[in-house]
């Protein structure tokens, strides 16, 4: 069968230039700033002019750019070559970012003139949040529309226990464990963006799929008495934020005089706020902290074993009868998780967005 796979991520700005309307893009998402169109557009413009400088600093340690674009095109390839190894010769793959280039309009027009016979969407978000792959799927369905793209679509909501993305972090995290217990026992944090607590109070599922994807590495490493904890990094702005944070608990270790490994759990691509937060602030950080050993884990980019598993994850949407399921086709969120919008059942994926 003719399949287009869109792998969805955020997106990064390519230039100094786009930077600030990056940063607008971002602002101007409902889903980020849930105010009416108009107070969010003015809010949107102010937030952009005045974290452009800031933002400009972050990048200019990278090169000037995002490798986001860059990183996620490998992705797709690894992925393209992995179907065409499973036998799905006719499937080719596409990346959709949310707030910068290539965006939802363009991908949606190259998808159409391939002219598949089946569309798949992935999210490259492994856990479930409505500021992130509900955002990604309702620009999907908007501009699906707009360009007469009328393929039979699936979509997978979440996979944040998925077995090959579980074993891909755990592989990566021996060496660098191993590493790190030279000076003693380490702490291993594993952090994820953070999210405002008045999403996460609307329900969003978002920190319980984080909670999922810790518990599975931990049992995946199998270590003795392990010492780890979920913390959230990149926070911004006056409003609480899930915790703990993750330079919060760089001071701690600091304090209990433990080496720490440092994983990024919910990023799946190196990009500013792996290269940049991660690799030099927090470090940084645990430096002057007193932290003995700070050792960073990649993310899991293109390892073997992640690719395997989406392309199992697409294989399976392809092979399914729900234009949304989870990895493994039930809903996983508890019912009071009302963010959430897997409902377990077939839906079309048009009218699961466009509740949200």
């Amino acid at each position: 069968m003719k399949t287009a796979v869109v792998l969805f991520n955020l997106g990064g700005p390519d230039s100094p230039g786009a930077l600030r309307p990056f940063l607008f893009n971002l602002f101007n998402d409902r889903a980020i700033l849930d105010l009416p169109r108009l107070p969010r557009w003015l809010l949107a413009q102010v937030i952009s002019a005045r974290r452009a400088t800031r933002a400009r600093e972050i990048y200019a340690k990278i090169g000037g750019a995002s490798p986001l674009l860059a990183n996620t095109e490998a992705q797709a390839a690894a992925l393209a070559s992995a179907l065409a190894r499973d036998g799905l010769d006719e499937a080719r793959c596409f990346v959709a970012m949310r707030y910068w280039h290539p965006m939802s309009a363009a991908t949606a027009q190259a998808v159409k003139a391939f002219a598949p016979e089946l569309v798949v969407l992935l999210p490259l978000y492994p856990q479930f949040s409505t500021a992130t792959t509900a955002s990604s799927l309702k620009a999907w369905a908007h501009a699906a529309r707009a360009v007469g793209l009328e393929a039979p679509t699936r979509a997978v909501c979440c996979y944040p226990a998925a077995p090959g993305f579980v074993a891909a972090l755990a592989r990566l995290i021996r060496p660098a464990f191993n590493e790190a217990a030279e000076a003693g026992r380490p702490r291993i944090l594993l952090s994820a963006h953070g999210l405002p607590k008045r999403i996460v109070a609307r329900g969003d599922p978002y920190p319980w799929q984080v909670e999922r994807t810790a518990a599975a590495l931990v049992a995946a490493l199998a270590l003795p008495d392990p010492d780890w904890v979920v913390c959230y990094q990149s926070r911004v702005g006056p409003l609480e934020w899930t915790g703990p944070a993750t330079d919060a608990e760089l001071a701690r270790a600091g304090r209990d005089g433990v080496p720490v490994v440092l994983v990024p759990i919910a990023f799946v691509s190196e990009h500013s706020e792996t290269l940049v937060e991660l690799d030099i602030e927090c470090r940084a950080l645990a430096r002057a902290h007193g932290v003995p050993v700070y050792c960073r884990v990649p993310a899991v980019g293109t390892a073997p074993e992640f690719i395997a598993e989406l392309a199992a994850l697409v294989r399976r949407a392809a092979a399914g009868t729900r234009d949304l399921a989870s990895a493994g086709g039930d809903r996983l969120c508890p019912s009071e998780l009302t963010g959430c919008i897997c409902r377990g059942e077939p839906a079309a994926v048009d009218g699961l967005v466009a509740v949200q």
